[in-house]
């Protein structure tokens, strides 16, 4: 099982509440799309050194993705916080190629399978990946293992170790 702090469902809900305030703020004060990166990590657990480690490897891909693709970040914020950590950008391109290149890096191998890189429209919408994720332990879609509750918690976070140690975090 994965070690740290544990998190209740009204931490959650609170720090929902945040990414959608700060995701209204950056909308209203740039009009442009949004980019919004955090982990998938199941469980009353959500951050600890190792995760901490892997956030910020991916916070490297994305910035560099998007440098190499010449797209311009207005504004960055990162939450470094017990639900896990966040970040949250704005930046000056097209949504749907910036979608393309996030959704490479989820899929390039499988530290990218515990990232989660939305993009969000000017509109707020936020855009659909062109394929669906397999499940972390399974090869079946992982939203119908996680509705259908195929895996438990503790089989998950066990595969998310895995993971972690053989990306050397």
């Amino acid at each position: 099982m994965l070690e740290g702090e544990q998190v209740t469902v009204d931490d959650m809900m609170i720090c929902r509440d945040r990414r959608f305030q700060t995701q209204q703020y950056l909308l209203a004060k740039y009009d442009q799309p949004l980019l919004s990166f955090a982990l998938n990590i199941p469980g009353p657990v959500k951050t600890n050194s190792q995760l901490h480690a892997c956030f910020s490897h991916g916070v490297s891909l994305i910035e560099d993705a998007l440098k190499t693709n010449q797209i311009s970040v207005l504004e960055r914020i990162v939450f470094d916080d017990k639900t896990g950590d966040e970040l949250i950008l704005s930046f000056d391109g097209g949504a749907a190629l910036v979608k393309k290149v996030m959704t490479d890096i989820e899929e390039a191998n499988e530290i990218g399978r515990l990232y989660d890189i939305d993009i969000i429209d000017v509109t707020g919408e936020k855009l659909s990946r062109p394929v669906f994720r397999k499940c972390l332990i399974c090869d079946c879609q992982a939203q119908e293992c996680a509705r259908a509750r195929r895996h438990s918690v503790e089989e998950m976070q066990n595969k998310i170790i895995d993971i972690l140690k053989e990306a050397g975090f």
